[in-house]
């Protein structure tokens, strides 16, 4: 499966919540300083992380392959009042400086590059002492919650999506970091409850790998009417929790 995220930006911009205040107290607690620092946010999509980091003092380049996710950060970043450079590049060849960058990010994305490239492309645009930041937010089923229920019918409707199941931990973040070169590797991870409408869910699974970014626009469609069958049976109220696990692996580039 490869997953199209411009073809479901509207509903990428608008439902997908982004990442919590939770990430940037487990990114202070693990050393990563973000005023001041210059940052690239690699996989940015419509920028959530980089106007996040740009909000707390870093000077942000967000590097995306697609124009249309780009094209709604720079028009969330002016409904935000932040500033942020948008290149439409890839993880694994970013045409940046060398030695350039206090920080590097990837928040929900790094399982979609050639991780071995992109650890060697941020190895060579970080400076010496610099982080790498490999993050992600992720909903989490438990057993008959609403997630359980999705997931189920992402997999009904979308066989070749097999990223279900998970509790949103990600070791082996910590091993590509080793893998790569990378010092000091550390990690944080904390539960959250985000709370979103019925509306808001389906938006934000139609906005998924497995719905919208991978479907045809008719099997989206089918998809979607039974999500809001099956939430309508699961609940009468409009509010659902959703239990999500923000995880951040760190590693520093090695100063010698």
């Amino acid at each position: 499966m490869r997953p199209d995220f411009g073809k479901t930006a509207t509903d990428y911009s608008r439902h997908r919540q982004g990442f919590p205040d939770e990430l940037f107290t487990i990114l202070d607690r693990l050393g990563v300083k973000l005023d001041d620092a210059r940052a690239v946010d690699l996989g940015t999509g419509t920028g959530s992380l980089a106007r996040g980091m740009a909000r707390r003092g870093a000077t942000v380049t967000g590097v995306d392959p697609s124009s249309e996710l780009t094209a709604e950060a720079q028009r969330l970043d002016l409904e935000w009042g932040v500033s942020t450079q948008y290149i439409n590049m890839t993880a694994e060849k970013t045409s940046l400086e060398s030695d350039g960058f206090d920080i590097v990010t990837s928040g929900q994305s790094w399982w979609w590059f050639d991780q071995p490239a992109a650890l060697a492309e941020t190895m060579r645009i970080l400076r010496p002492g610099g982080a790498l930041v490999i993050c992600s937010f992720d909903w989490v089923p438990m057993p008959g919650n609403v997630v359980e229920l999705t997931e189920k019918l992402i997999e009904k409707h979308n066989p070749e999506w097999d990223m279900g199941g998970g509790d949103g931990r990600h070791p082996e973040f910590l091993i590509d970091l080793e893998s790569g070169g990378f010092e000091y590797v550390r990690s944080g991870h904390v539960q959250v409850d985000a709370l979103y409408t019925k509306e808001a869910w389906r938006g934000r699974i139609r906005a998924s790998a497995g719905v919208g970014a991978s479907l045809s626009t008719n099997k989206v469609e089918e998809f979607d009417s039974e999500l809001s069958d099956t939430l309508d049976t699961f609940t009468n109220s409009n509010l659902v929790p959703i239990p999500h696990a923000v995880f951040v692996a760190v590693g520093t580039k090695p100063s010698r």
